[in-house]
């Protein structure tokens, strides 16, 4: 038999990939030689070696590895979900959302205030996280997440809340900044100021293909608020994802809806297929927009 404790030490070197990084995810306080030993001695009880390394701090799962980590995953990580859905019939308890800051801003207040109305015992904690955080999802860090996702993963569930338009942000200062009917077109000669590489970077990419667009200059920045504020200071323009035309990125800046050609980008709320039931995340999509 194998000292079960010691599965758990196992679980999160496993998800985060290295000792320093387990022990600061842990549920409670643990030092990182107490992780390293409870994954020692788990190896030593099985007669099998169970990470391999990969560099400084970043372990691999080897294959009998793989095959303990599927086992035992689903147990750890719905483990916080059914923790706090004991004695949650009431519909009191902590319920946790991450988003980007984008829908932090702009669509979690009305839709928090919506489940604060159907059930005033529930606590939200909402999460600024950076743009397809879903692996924190996948490891139960929040109930919900709310974000822009290319696909849905298999194992996850997803109702759409909202839709992303494509805009066109221009400098405030450019003489052409007025004008109603401007156009990406018109800016094309111009530097484009693009995220780093990633989802929404490729979202731009297709977009300016789909406009027939090649930049001269490409300046990179790693958040909307950063391309913004390079776009108001004249470094170029850029295309952003908007939940309206009325979005308000930063001062300096021009804000115009591309209507041609009439794109959207479904905003999802996404949960966990196999967590715990959870009245508290029932209530929220029950009144999700």
């Amino acid at each position: 038999m194998i000292g079960v404790h010691r599965l758990e030490g196992f679980y999160w070197v496993a998800t985060t990939g290295g000792y320093a990084r387990a022990a600061r995810a842990f549920p409670y306080p643990i030092s990182q030689p107490g992780v390293h030993q409870q994954v020692k001695k788990l190896e030593e009880e099985l007669g099998l070696s169970l990470f391999e390394n990969a560099g400084k701090d970043n372990l691999l799962l080897t294959s009998a590895g793989k095959r303990l980590f599927e086992f035992i995953q689903p147990f750890y990580s719905a483990l916080p979900g059914v923790v706090r859905s004991l004695g949650a019939d009431d519909l009191r308890g902590e319920l946790r959302i991450g988003a980007p800051s984008m829908y932090l801003h702009n669509l979690l207040p009305t839709w928090l205030r919506r489940i604060q109305e159907a059930s005033p015992d529930i606590r939200v904690v909402a999460e600024e996280t950076p743009w397809g955080e879903v692996e924190r999802l996948i490891r139960g860090d929040f109930d919900l997440l709310v974000d822009y996702l290319p696909e849905i993963p298999d194992r996850l569930a997803a109702v759409q809340v909202a839709s992303l338009q494509p805009l066109l942000v221009v400098s405030s200062k450019d003489p052409r900044a007025t004008r109603p009917d401007l156009t990406p077109q018109a800016m094309k000669d111009e530097t484009f100021v693009a995220y780093l590489p990633g989802h929404l970077r490729d979202l731009q990419d297709q977009g300016l293909q789909q406009l027939a667009i090649e930049p001269p200059h490409i300046v990179t920045a790693s958040t909307a608020q950063a391309i913004s504020g390079f776009v108001a200071a004249g470094l170029g323009y850029s295309l952003l994802g908007g939940l309206s035309s009325m979005e308000r990125f930063t001062e300096g800046v021009s804000v115009h809806p591309i209507r041609e050609p009439e794109v959207r980008y479904p905003v999802w709320a996404v949960w966990r297929k196999d967590a715990a039931p959870n009245p508290m995340r029932d209530i929220a999509l029950a009144t999700a927009p």
